[in-house]
């Protein structure tokens, strides 16, 4: 009867361990299932890196614009998206650096802002898609061999529509018939900056006008190349140089303090104290590149079949209290040129 009850005492003792065993695992699969989806974050994870060439009001725009798309898209910091912002600093030595740490990362798709950036990412990177914002040329600068469906992994959008650039000089020619002479503070290593200071010249041959370089090798020497302008120019220009602009306020003082009309080539220059240019929203050029990646990362699209894009939306930009500090009389038949004057019109 002891031996009995001793070996039901067994079978039962084995059978709790066995149920047990059954539950536990039962709750353990629970628990890995709720690690997997019940955090609240099943949906796929995504990362993109950016790599820009330095931080100014414009290539910040744009890298803002691109967030602000991918957000409305879905895409969000924080939920299911990682920004892996890489900035040069300006140095070409950090730009090759970027480009090989993203192509050895595991992102799902990388950015390059700015024509030094997009070149080294469009060099480099083969292996996921690469978009390019704020570049002038992309076909000039290497970057894609054509803007209708460029074939490979790269697409983006160009910055500059040259008829932005022929309307400027052509604006000034006519209602600044004393100028003879430009003034340009150009970083000859920067392809589109040469580009184009090139466009800018022609048109201002067309009206007589000659181009007078100031080269710069780093935007240290921004002041001294603007000051070397005075008394030779009756006019100031920039282009879309990324050297030049992070050092635009030295160009502002020189402008102002000697009466020279400054014109520039996008509307943050202008915002900051510059007089006029024919432009954009850096903001809505990045947007317009981020609804790219959307199209992407969401609906599968490649970026061999998406045509590289050019700024259409193109408008006169004043900034009057610019004009005053630089000697001059802003005329109803400048402001004329304006069509959103109630945006495109700073006070």
């Amino acid at each position: 009867m002891n031996r009995k009850f001793l070996l039901s005492l067994v079978l039962a003792s084995v059978m709790v361990v066995t149920a047990a065993c059954g539950a536990n695992s039962g709750k353990a699969g629970t628990e890995n299932e709720g690690n997997k989806t019940g955090s609240g974050n099943s949906e796929k994870q995504y990362t993109i890196a950016i790599s820009q060439i330095v931080e100014h009001p414009s290539l910040d725009a744009t890298r803002e614009g691109f967030i602000a798309a991918l957000k409305d898209g879905g895409f969000e910091e924080g939920k299911n998206l990682k920004i892996d912002f890489n900035n040069a600093q300006g140095e070409q030595a950090n730009i090759a650096t970027i480009a090989q740490k993203i192509k050895s990362s595991k992102s799902d798709l990388a950015l390059g802002i700015a024509t030094p950036t997009a070149q080294s990412l469009a060099d480099e990177v083969k292996d996921i898609p690469v978009l390019f914002a704020a570049v002038t040329d992309p076909i000039d600068a290497g970057i894609v061999t054509q803007l209708k469906a460029p074939g490979g992994n790269v697409t983006g959008a160009s910055d500059t529509n040259p008829d932005a650039i022929k309307q400027t000089m052509d604006f000034i020619a006519a209602q600044f018939p004393n100028v003879k002479n430009v003034g340009l503070v150009i970083n000859e290593g920067e392809p589109n900056a040469v580009v184009m200071g090139d466009i800018a010249e022609k048109a201002l041959a067309e009206h007589g006008i000659k181009l007078v370089k100031a080269s710069v090798a780093n935007s240290s020497d921004v002041k001294q190349a603007a000051e070397s302008l005075v008394g030779r120019v009756e006019a100031i220009y920039i282009t879309l140089d990324n050297m030049v602009v992070s050092g635009v306020d030295a160009i502002i003082e020189v402008a102002n303090k000697n009466d020279i009309p400054f014109f520039s080539a996008d509307r943050d220059t202008v915002e900051k104290g510059a007089f006029a240019a024919v432009g954009f929203k850096y903001y809505d050029h990045g947007y317009e590149v981020g609804q790219m990646a959307v199209e992407i990362l969401k609906n599968g699209k490649k970026p061999a079949d998406m045509d590289v894009t050019v700024p259409q939306k193109l408008d006169f930009i004043f900034n009057l209290k610019a004009a005053a500090e630089q000697g001059i009389t802003v005329t109803d038949e400048m402001k004329a040129f304006v069509k959103d004057q109630a945006n495109n019109i700073i006070e």
